[in-house]
């Protein structure tokens, strides 16, 4: 099994991540921040991980310390879970309904981090989450995993829908991606 425990702590942040890739999609998450919990909750259901996460964070002064290092630990969490790569499916794409709201994701699990985000919002805050951290929490995932990331938005109205398609997109790119299909390593190079 696919499975890495990691724990992160900063004068702004204190994270401990349990992440199990070959799971079943059960998801719980203590973040303080209700509606970045249903979107981690979204996000393991959706990929198929076993998450257990808890982060105690500086959210008097706003949700981005948070957010942000979660995507961190995350990606770090994910990145020493696939190991070497050896099997990968490796590339996936998905578009991603969500009642009005369209959401894309594609990604290529290369080793190489990197985030192209396209994605505007109506809206200051879902709940307490403030949206603008949304391209924070992905660019903080794809840089730590050593993930190639795509992600738009390409229709919506609702800013809840909207995040919940990009977080759903991706999730359903994780799962295909990091799915076993050989014994090889995907690339022509021998490495990821």
């Amino acid at each position: 099994m696919r499975v890495f425990e990691i724990e992160r702590k900063t004068k702004e942040t204190n994270i401990s991540l349990y992440i199990n890739i070959d799971g079943s999609g059960k998801v719980k998450s203590k973040t303080r921040i209700g509606f970045f919990d249903h979107m981690i909750t979204a996000l393991g259901t959706h990929a198929g991980f076993d998450i257990t996460l808890e982060v105690d964070g500086d959210i008097e002064v706003d949700c981005h310390h948070t957010v942000e290092d979660t995507g961190i630990v995350l990606g770090q969490a994910i990145r020493q879970a696939i190991g070497d790569g050896k099997g990968i499916t490796r590339f996936a794409d998905c578009f991603l309904p969500m009642d009005e709201a369209l959401g894309f994701a594609a990604i290529d699990i290369s080793g190489r981090g990197f985030l192209a985000f396209e994605a505007d919002f109506a809206y200051k805050n879902c709940g307490d989450y403030e949206v603008d951290a949304t391209p924070e929490f992905f660019r903080a995932l794809a840089m730590n995993a050593g993930i190639t990331m795509h992600m738009k938005l390409l229709a919506g109205e609702n800013d809840h829908h909207k995040i919940e398609a990009l977080f759903k997109a991706c999730a359903r790119c994780l799962r295909e991606a990091l799915t076993v299909k050989g014994d090889k390593i995907p690339s022509s190079k021998g490495v990821i």
